[in-house]
């Protein structure tokens, strides 16, 4: 029988502990009793572990320890980082899910030119939801880890910042540069695997003065080929042809 995956909010060497919705969950609705056997996430290191207490604190709020048994192997993440404009929520949202079970390392949003007025001004607010839906989709797919959601920030910020990383952009006017084929390029001109972080533009695609500065800054601007993609699906079609590479 597959065991149930848990993230800990809270561990040390030997225990580890959930809190809040996951616990309340745990406790109450699949009835958590001392010695139940799930496997746990802990520091992003996995553990076979045991319920060890479920009590409820002095808020009232339930609490399941575990005691952490072995250490189990478990796969990391990719070392890709999705740099994502800003675009309607609740299609974010779905690529924020999607990226996870991907396998994503850590997801950037940036307010970019074309990033609705009001879009940008809530996203801000917005990034505690993406960071319990990524740790949400982390635990369903049975990840040993969750990705690192950044709080927003302005384009020009994120694109200059110095990353060790091969920085890739997809451009709708790019037609001759593939995404597979720089993706595949870069792992042979590397010793061991780089880490990628591959920008995707809002609905409408980067402004020409975006395009600027993403090649002033060393980006590579690519394609995924001939159909017009929606940000979500562009999202996650390039980290399934980036991961296919990787793997």
């Amino acid at each position: 029988m597959t065991r149930r995956r848990w993230i800990a909010d809270k561990w040390d060497d030997e225990t580890a502990t959930l809190t809040g919705s996951q616990a309340a969950h745990l406790a109450r609705v699949l009835r958590a009793e001392r010695g139940m056997k799930a496997d746990v996430v802990a520091g992003g290191r996995l553990f076979h572990s045991t319920v060890d207490e479920v009590r409820q604190d002095d808020n009232g709020e339930m609490e399941v320890r575990f005691a952490l048994l072995d250490e189990a192997s478990a796969e990391s993440a990719l070392p890709i980082t999705l740099v994502m404009a800003v675009y309607k929520f609740d299609r974010m949202e779905w690529a924020i899910e999607k990226a996870t079970e991907l396998g994503v390392a850590a997801i950037a949003p940036v307010i970019a030119r074309r990033s609705e007025k009001h879009l940008a001004q809530s996203a801000a607010k917005r990034a505690e939801r993406w960071r319990r839906i990524a740790r949400e989709a982390a635990q369903q797919s049975r990840r040993s880890d969750v990705p690192e959601i950044h709080d927003p920030v302005v384009l020009k910020e994120r694109m200059q910042l110095e990353m060790n990383a091969v920085r890739i952009v997809l451009a709708e006017q790019e037609r001759a540069t593939m995404l597979h084929e720089t993706v595949q390029g870069a792992i042979q001109d590397h010793e061991s695997t780089p880490a990628f972080e591959i920008a995707v533009g809002p609905e409408g695609g980067w402004a020409p003065e975006e395009a600027k500065m993403f090649e002033a800054n060393g980006w590579k601007a690519v394609s995924l080929g001939s159909r017009i993609l929606r940000a979500e699906t562009a999202a996650i079609a390039a980290l399934a042809v980036t991961a296919s590479l990787l793997e």
